[in-house]
Order: structure tokens, then C-alpha cells, then sequence
């Protein structure tokens, strides 16, 4: 970059911005900008999880850090994206979040004090870190924007707020432990591990976000409301997809652009898988041709401010009509996403849905006189498929994508569904354009179709109805938009 007025551009800023002594020209003049923070919606409703946290462990000394910045590049960090169980426990929302936050549980009496350390506003009066404001291209606030003042931050999220600087103070004494680590690298340095402490705590945070509350739900709602709309605007842009050499890099960026409008960021990468693509579960290379006659996979999930995803796929014919080999693998397809979604009743076990879905695929698979090549009467049924559809059929949804990750198999995988569990329901069938075990014709047809669906006391409610599932609905949706 060019030099104006004898000042370098910002492509120099990784060099060291050199200190002014008291603040040189930046002291002095300086507007009170102090604001009145309402509480965020979300700060009651994390008031009782910490509540939770509070009972399981008495006694104990509880540590959960937000996570700092992560190096994309020379000086370049990629976005803020604070961790999941931090956020559901502070109710923090979207660019409010701030970089190496740490919640600390201290025991006292039968219960805890909980206090967030954070960092202030950078300061402007020449004292400790007088220069922060200018001089770190980091956390400054001439480079990276306005934080809140601590007392902001008490009145959004409920919560008594200190300093970062003063954490120190708060890990000392001979108190035991538990930190989620790896998050903060001070902190795992300031406090001894305790593998078996730190793992329990991991799977208790994980398992807190298992049963969402009403307050949750509606954040998914309005998540999964805000991808559905970006479904429809990349129907929308199909057509001019067609025209670009990396199309699939218009249909990525067409509902990325919805998701940055309509919510925080996307909750994942965006997958806009055209042709042989969609073969392969996780495309984001997004860098091929989007042609007519062929299908798009686009799996893809807005991220909302509070950091709540949804996440949906649909599988559209490029020019709005499914050929005679396409529609009947969708059929299938849609036949086992319904009978998943059959399947999904408080009491059911978490597998049901997809031991359904599967049942339907492979019944589908043998009418059509296919199994993988070397399957026998002694094949276990759970592999006799896998080559077409080598994952599960869904996942549970929430602050992540794949939420509640660390939770433990007798209360996840094989565990039973309960009121407000929220859940996808995602099956799907990929011929490999080079399996030769498969017709010519099914060769590099991939589909999947993905709902997001909540329990309730007598059934599930599907959040993604609104989005056309059926393949007629599907072509009638698109020529309505075309």
C-alpha cells in the first residue's frame, strides 16, 4: 500500500506500533461514552445453568474460559468465536464476546461466587496500558472497535465482572480445581491439571446443553427461520450459477451473505456440493461448475447472535426438474427421512430415528438388486450399506453444529429422547462416480435432505417446515422462484 501523508497502511500493522509515553497525542479529550446495559434476554435462563454448575460441584473451584484469538495468518486472527459451554453459561451474544474472558466459580458456604474476568475498555488516561488503545493492533480499540465497560458488561449478562488482570488472584490458594482446558493457555499454566476432574467437567457442560430451554428453542427457531431464507435465496441464484466457471462459489457466498445479515456468522462451513460433488459428505471446496442436469447439495446452517445454528440440507435440480434416475434416489431418500421422523417421540431411544430411516434405505437398495460388492449372508447388516451411506442419520443441534459432542453414550448415543432435545434427521445415499458396484447411471448422484426438529411432551415439531421436502413441492418451489 502506498504511503499517504507520510503514514504507512494498515498492511503494515504487523510491525510494532511504537508506544508514546503517557499517551503522547492520544491523552486528554476524551468524550464519557459509559452506556446503560439492559440485561441480554438470554442472562436469566444462565443464571440457572450456573446454578447447576454451582450444585454439582460443591466445594470445588470451577474454571471456564471463553478461548482467546487464533492466528489465521502472519497477524491476521481469524473471527472471535467464543466457546460453547462459556456461552451457555454467560448468555454472551455475537461481536459483544471478548477474547480471553474466563468465568470463575469460587466456592463459598454451600454455594459460589461467580465472577467474570474480562477485559475493560482500553484506557485513555496514560496509566497501565495507557497505550492498549493505539499501540495493540490485538485487543486496541482503534483497531478492533468499542468493548464494554465492566460495569456494561455486570448489567447485559448478570454476572459480578473484574478485570483480566486481576485473574491471578482469583487461581490462587489450595482449593481444588476443575478448568475446561485448552482454551486459555494461562490459565492450564496457572492451575495443575487434574485429568479426571477437568474430563468430568467437560462432560457435565456438555451434557447440561442436552435438554434446551424454552429460551434456547426459541433461538434455534429463529436460527433455523433465518436459514431457511437463505435456501431461498440461493433458488434465487441458481440460474446466474449456471453461467460462472466456480458456481458453486456464487451459491456459497448467496447464503453466506444471508447469514452475516440475519445472524451472527454461519454456524459451519457452507457445503454447495454440484454434481459429483455431493458425493462427498463434507465438500467445502465449493470451487466447481453448477450445471444444468445436474444436482446441488447444499448443506448449510445461519448462525444467530446468541450463537444458536440451524442447520438443513436440501438436494434441488439445477434447471428445477429432477431426471427419472435422480428422483428416484431422492424418493428414497425422502422415504427414509420419513420414517426417521416417524420415529421421534419422547422415550424413544436416540437411535430409533435412524435405525428407521435405514430400514427404508436398505429395502429400497435391494429392490433395486444393490449391495456392495463382496456383501454376503454373513455381512452385519450395520455394514451391509455403508459403502452408499457411510455416516448416522442426525445429530443433536445447538450452540455447535454437532452439539453436546462430550457427553457420554448413556445419556447421547444410547441414550432416550426427552422434551427438548432439539435434533436433526439426515439421511441420505452417495454413489461414488467411480463404484463400479453401482449401474452407470447412479454413478455421482448424491442425496441428502436435513431437518431440524425439537421433542416435545407428545411427538416433535419440525423448525424447517416451511422448506419444501417432497420432490414435487421441491420443483414447484423452485419454478416459483426461477
Amino acid at each position: 500500500m502506498k504511503e499517504r501523508n507520510g503514514l504507512r497502511g494498515t498492511s503494515e500493522a504487523h510491525r510494532d506500533v511504537p508506544a508514546t509515553e503517557n499517551g503522547g497525542p492520544f491523552r486528554g479529550g476524551w468524550a464519557d461514552t459509559a452506556l446503560k446495559s439492559p440485561p441480554l434476554p438470554g442472562a436469566a435462563y444462565a443464571a440457572k445453568r450456573r446454578s447447576a454448575v454451582s450444585e454439582r460441584f460443591p466445594g470445588e473451584r470451577i474454571v471456564v474460559p471463553s478461548g482467546g484469538l487464533k492466528v489465521r495468518s502472519n497477524d491476521f486472527d481469524h473471527p472471535f468465536r467464543p466457546h460453547s459451554a462459556y456461552v451457555h453459561l454467560t448468555a454472551e451474544e455475537g461481536s459483544s464476546a471478548v477474547p480471553d474472558s474466563v468465568l470463575v466459580f469460587e466456592p463459598t458456604g454451600g454455594s459460589h461466587a461467580v465472577t467474570l474476568f474480562t477485559r475493560p475498555r482500553s484506557p485513555r488516561d496514560g496509566g497501565p496500558n495507557g497505550t492498549e488503545f493505539h499501540g495493540d493492533r490485538r485487543y486496541g480499540e482503534f483497531w478492533t472497535g468499542r468493548r464494554r465497560t465492566l460495569p456494561e458488561t455486570a448489567d447485559a449478562l448478570g454476572v459480578e465482572v473484574a478485570a483480566r488482570d486481576d485473574l491471578d488472584r482469583a487461581l490462587r490458594g489450595n482449593i481444588p480445581t476443575r478448568v475446561l482446558r485448552f482454551e486459555d493457555p494461562y490459565v492450564d499454566a496457572r492451575v495443575p491439571p487434574s485429568p479426571q476432574a477437568d474430563a468430568e467437567l467437560v462432560v457435565f457442560l456438555s451434557e447440561l446443553r442436552l435438554v434446551k430451554d424454552a429460551w434456547e428453542i426459541g433461538q434455534l427457531d429463529g436460527a433455523v427461520d433465518c436459514t431457511v431464507a437463505g435456501f431461498h435465496d440461493v433458488v434465487g441464484e441458481l440460474r446466474h450459477a449456471t453461467r460462472l466457471e466456480r458456481g458453486e462459489r456464487w451459491i456459497e457466498g448467496t447464503f453466506n451473505r444471508r447469514a452475516r445479515l440475519g445472524g451472527h456468522a454461519l454456524g459451519f462451513d457452507t457445503i454447495a456440493a454440484a454434481g459429483a460433488h455431493a458425493c462427498v459428505l463434507h465438500w467445502m471446496r465449493n470451487d466447481g461448475p453448477v450445471r444444468d442436469g445436474d444436482l446441488l447439495l447444499l448443506d448449510a446452517g445461519v448462525e444467530a447472535d446468541s450463537f444458536y445454528t440451524g442447520d438443513l440440507t436440501r438436494t434441488l435440480p439445477v434447471d428445477g426438474r429432477f431426471t427419472d434416475t435422480q428422483r428416484r434416489v431422492y424418493d428414497l431418500v425422502h422415504a427414509a427421512q420419513s420414517a426417521g421422523i416417524a420415529a421421534l417421540r419422547p422415550g424413544a431411544r436416540y437411535g430409533d430415528f435412524h435405525t428407521a430411516a435405514m430400514r427404508v434405505i436398505a429395502e429400497g437398495l435391494d429392490a433395486w438388486g444393490l449391495r456392495p460388492y463382496g456383501a454376503s449372508a454373513a455381512t452385519a447388516e450395520s455394514d451391509l450399506y455403508r459403502r452408499y451411506t457411510v455416516c448416522g442419520s442426525g445429530h443433536m443441534l445447538g450452540l455447535d453444529c454437532h452439539d453436546c459432542a462430550g457427553a457420554r453414550g448413556e445419556t447421547y448415543l444410547d441414550g432416550v429422547l426427552e422434551a427438548g432435545h432439539v435434533l436433526t434427521v439426515e439421511p441420505g445415499l452417495y454413489f461414488q462416480p467411480d463404484d463400479l458396484t453401482v449401474p452407470e447411471e447412479l454413478r455421482g448422484i448424491g442425496v441428502r435432505i436435513e431437518d431440524d426438529f425439537v421433542i416435545t411432551d407428545d411427538g416433535a415439531v419440525c423448525l424447517s417446515s416451511e422448506l419444501p421436502r417432497d420432490a414435487d413441492e421441491v420443483e414447484a418451489w423452485m419454478a416459483a422462484l426461477r
